[in-house]
């Protein structure tokens, strides 16, 4: 432990000129958990022997997949020229689609720790969540971390990094969250630089809620930061948007596990207890003030998350419906961009039409639900939001091909994003042409220094949430970075692909798609459903089709039955007798015959990771 640790502070007593409530943001996997162990560690507020690794990350997935899902506050004590000083720090995730996460940690901060990994240097996402601390007019402490790796170049990107902020590169504090070199500095430039937090000590009580989660046994933790007045131990509280009232149970720090205190004044960071079991009554944004003397202003500047990508979730198994009903609810409580409602499938049932805020957001969500719940499930192919306009004019929001309205179409809009990739400059013609292939048009690009570029697309999102990060990242060696953000729609030549079974269509392989491409979708779908489906009695066209058209078909052929096994001998009559009975038998078969699609086709079709799909199937 550090010599310049100190014990814990009583918080309802902490002036707030001794208060510094700072995040750090960072790229994915630029050390953001690393150097936040090495912080909880200096200030010896985790015990040697309960330390470990990534210590904020509670989530089994986030352990397994050493990434950061959600932002995690802790307050810790610093001395500084014999002043004791009050640290409430956020540590935010790195992944663009949970940068939600991380504008809702800048609301509840003055200050921002900006971390730049010193081997990889500036990123896509360094830039997006530099913006936003910008926007929320932050204080930016510019830090490079593991400055010990061998391929590390300090001096390189520390003039990168001065170029980008308008510093000079002896002002990039260089640390190593794995040494702890450098941290010591760092949190003395924190207390010199950050401003303390202001607010009116003697006004009504004004707290934002910047994140609630659901505990089992106690209900909603809600997570606020005080702006002005104080709120006290079994005060009676009061939501300012939805008017609900309610006893603080408990109010308290988190430091960094959960310390109860008499209360909490100006510039703090902590936790209220209400017992309410619904999360949705501590809405995130929301403003909390005193029941009995309420505050006249809620305290803006927070936008709600608004579902980007939609996929349908349906379980294996029909009779799980109900545990995965619940086990969603349960899911929605801890975070807060989810959201559901039931969708019933033809070929899949009963099952729900979940909103995610990108690929990983879904993929993470399934897996916890898998993990977590114990269920097996099938999702859909991921899908945007269009707005349809048919010929009478009249408005649909499609999010599933099923609710893609039939007849003429006047106007079909489509979302489109800013994406923002930071490549090295050999990689620049791979990058373009990738951009091109999937409709983007130019904006801009710039060096960032001789060797790094930073390139600037308009795209539909619908071409971004497939698998546009796997191909950006095959292309060019792992090196380019990317980003992203909602930037309004725009109109497009876009069809809906039906594909049918033995002339049925089948609303679980429809897709949404551009024009241009929708020959090449029947084409795959076709001849992947051939693969998959076990032959029939009969013969079974599988047919691709936009409206009446068809586009693209492949034939299972029929299984081949030796009619004449029985026939021993005799003239050739009784053999023409024989088969003339199973014609007509066939006929009669390919009348009535309905296709048989096991569960493990439509995994390995819908999945989009086929490779796990398919050895799903197999178990």
């Amino acid at each position: 432990m550090s010599p310049k640790a100190s014990t814990p502070l009583v918080p309802a007593q902490t002036a707030p000129r001794s208060i510094r409530n700072f995040c750090i943001i960072a790229h994915i996997d630029h050390g953001k958990s690393t150097l936040a162990d090495r912080m909880l560690q200096l200030t010896g507020v985790v015990e040697p022997r309960l330390m470990k690794a990534q210590y904020l990350d509670r989530m089994d997935i986030e352990r397994e997949r050493g990434i950061t899902i959600k932002s995690q506050a802790v307050r810790m004590p610093w001395d500084f020229l014999g002043e004791t000083y009050a640290f409430h720090m956020i540590d935010t995730p790195g992944h663009v689609d949970f940068s939600y996460e991380v504008s809702r940690s800048l609301a509840a901060c003055e200050g921002a720790v900006l971390l730049v990994d010193a081997a990889q240097g500036i990123e896509a996402q360094t830039l997006a969540n530099l913006y936003l601390a910008m926007e929320h007019e932050l204080t930016i402490i510019p830090v490079l971390n593991k400055i010990d790796l061998p391929a590390a170049m300090p001096d390189k990107y520390a003039e990168e990094l001065a170029h980008l902020i308008g510093c000079e590169p002896d002002d990039v504090l260089r640390v190593s969250g794995k040494t702890g070199e450098g941290v010591e500095e760092l949190l003395d430039r924190i207390v010199d630089q950050v401003p303390a937090p202001e607010g009116e000590a003697d006004s009504p009580a004004r707290a934002m809620i910047f994140d609630s989660v659901y505990d089992t046994y106690r209900g909603v933790v809600t997570f606020v930061r005080v702006t002005d007045g104080r709120l006290g131990r079994r005060e009676k509280i009061k939501m300012m948007s939805t008017g609900a009232t309610h006893e603080l149970l408990e109010i308290g720090v988190s430091s960094p596990e959960p310390e109860a205190t008499e209360g909490l004044g100006v510039g703090e960071v902590g936790y209220l207890i209400t017992g309410v079991k619904d999360v949705r009554q501590s809405k995130v944004g929301d403003t909390v003030t005193s029941a009995a003397k309420p505050a006249s202003s809620i305290i803006g500047g927070y936008q709600e998350p608004k579902p980007m990508v939609f996929s349908g979730l349906f379980p294996l198994d029909g009779s799980d419906f109900p545990v995965l009903r619940e086990a969603l609810e349960k899911l929605q409580l801890n975070d807060a961009a989810l959201n559901f409602e039931p969708e019933t499938s033809t070929a899949l049932g009963f099952g729900f039409r979940v909103g995610f805020l990108g690929l990983l957001h879904l993929e993470i969500t399934r897996e916890r639900l898998e993990q977590e719940y114990n269920l097996d499930l099938i999702s859909t192919a991921p899908n945007v939001i269009y707005h349809v306009k048919d010929e009478s004019g009249e408005p649909h929001e499609v999010t599933n091909p099923s609710e893609f309205p039939d007849g003429k179409i006047d106007e079909i809009r489509e979302p489109i994003v800013d994406a923002t990739i930071i490549v090295p400059a050999e990689f620049i013609g791979a990058v373009m042409e990738l951009c091109q292939s999937r409709r983007g048009s130019m904006d801009g690009m710039d060096y960032l220094s001789e060797e790094r570029v930073e390139i600037r697309y308009t795209m539909p999102l619908a071409e971004i949430v497939f698998d546009f990060f796997d191909q950006l990242k095959s292309r060019t060696k792992g090196y380019a970075s990317l980003n992203w953000q909602a930037s309004g729609d725009q109109s497009a030549d876009l069809v809906k692909v039906e594909i049918l079974l033995q002339g049925d269509k089948v609303d679980a392989f429809s897709a949404i798609t551009h024009r241009d491409h929708a020959y090449a979708y029947g084409v795959k779908m076709a001849s992947k459903l051939k693969d998959l489906i076990p032959r029939q009695q009969f013969e079974v066209p599988i047919q691709a089709a936009i409206g009446s058209r068809i586009i693209a078909r492949e034939n299972i052929r029929a299984i081949r039955k030796d009619v004449l096994s029985k026939c021993y001998g005799g003239d050739i009559s009784r053999k023409r007798k024989l088969l003339e009975k199973q014609k007509e038998g066939k006929k009669r078969m390919k009348m009535v015959g309905t296709v048989e699609v096991p569960q493990e086709a439509f995994i390995a079709a819908l999945s989009s990771d086929e490779g796990n799909a398919k050895e799903k199937a197999k178990k």
